[in-house]
């Protein structure tokens, strides 16, 4: 007998399936010199700029594999380091216009599969779930 899978696991399922999805959407319009790990640390860049510190933080890795990461976007034209206006001997990681053009085009594959998600589950089922998800960030996301 299989076991049931726990709920996170199913929804870490949910997201890998989606984030490799918008992955590859970015690969076939010519944004194919990112790697998931690159564009996962990419996507926790806010538009003013983050400290390197918290995208090692939201992207899970040691502080050193984002400065390498970080190195390579910037080395692809991705990201640039400007300083940070709160403190003048730091450094915030900000995308340059390549990466935010990019922007666009992941978010009409989110809402492709968010169409299909919908489209699967049913128009209720599918608020259920956003609703449900969203209630769970309260206690699982700490960067609320």
């Amino acid at each position: 007998m299989e076991r049931e899978l726990p709920t996170s696991l199913l929804m870490g399922i949910a997201a890998r399936a989606a984030s490799i999805r918008i992955f590859e959407a970015l690969q076939a319009e010519g944004y194919d010199d990112v790697t998931i790990a690159q564009g996962r640390l990419l996507a926790g860049v806010d538009p003013e700029g983050t400290r390197l510190s918290v995208l090692a933080a939201r992207a899970q890795v040691a502080k050193q594999t984002a400065t390498a990461l970080v190195d390579r976007l910037e080395r692809a034209g991705y990201v640039e380091r400007v300083p940070d206006p709160a403190d003048g001997r730091a450094r915030l990681v900000r995308m340059t216009p390549r990466a935010t053009a990019a922007i666009p085009l992941a978010r009409a594959e989110e809402q492709r599969i968010e169409d299909e998600w919908q489209a699967h589950l049913g128009e209720e089922r599918m608020a259920q779930l956003r609703e449900s998800l969203t209630a769970l960030r309260e206690i699982t996301d700490p960067y609320l």
